[in-house]
């Protein structure tokens, strides 16, 4: 595990309920029987490659931001991104932990059953190519080969994410980066810290207890080449 302070670590740290599992079973299985890519996604269209580049706009409560993406940097990484970005899994999902100075992160769907399938949908490891520069946007992982949904931005220059080694894994690859605006992530609401990283991160209980959260309300891949 990492050794700096937890406010400052980029594992997942999502405790889930033994409830939520159940239901979120419950849901998946359910969902089986219809062609949702995000529910019963087709690993033959997870495997196609993204663009070369892209970008999405996502519009937040706090304005809009623009990202590029540029798969030379982590191919495996932006393919996993333009999937999640083209069937809009991050619509209506929140910035549930942004740290002043460090990063905001985001990509839990808000939905048990959801998030437990995706995070079993993980991807292999890549080397760092582009450094964590302030703006750019990576996966944030727990360990060996747990890249699957969540997503972090860097508010400021990180680069000790380069190189840093946790669970035989060195360092975050970036994927892509802020190209408009860097104004809108570094004004997202950062009071509450990492806390609602201890909770079970469903829509309900944010909404509940970390009322104040920034949220993405929808987002668009705008262009591709």
């Amino acid at each position: 595990m990492f050794t700096f302070p937890e406010t400052n670590r980029l594992d997942l740290m999502k405790p889930v309920l033994f409830g939520l599992i159940v239901g979120g079973l419950i849901l998946f299985v359910t969902a089986c029987g219809t062609s949702d890519p995000l529910w019963k996604p087709s690993f033959a269209n997870m495997a196609r490659p993204a663009p070369d580049s892209f970008d999405v706009e996502m519009v937040t409560s706090a304005g809009t931001v623009d990202f590029r993406f540029y798969r030379k940097w982590a191919p495996l990484g932006v393919d996993r991104a333009f999937y999640l970005f083209k069937h809009n899994f991050y619509e209506g999902t929140r910035f549930y932990r942004v740290i002043d100075g460090f990063v905001a992160q985001f990509g839990g769907s808000g939905d048990g059953g959801l998030d437990s399938l995706w995070r079993d949908l993980s991807i292999n490891d890549e080397p760092v190519i582009a450094p964590n520069k302030k703006g750019t946007i990576a996966f944030a992982r727990s360990g060996a080969r747990t890249r699957s949904m969540i997503m972090y931005v860097n508010l400021e220059n990180n680069f000790r994410l380069d190189s840093l080694e946790s669970s035989q894994v060195v360092g975050y690859p970036p994927i892509g980066k802020v190209i408009s605006g860097m104004d809108v992530i570094s004004s997202l609401y950062s009071d509450y810290g990492a806390a609602p990283m201890r909770t079970d991160l469903t829509s309900k209980t944010l909404a509940e207890e970390y009322s104040r959260l920034d949220s993405i309300a929808s987002t668009a891949v705008t262009r591709m080449w």
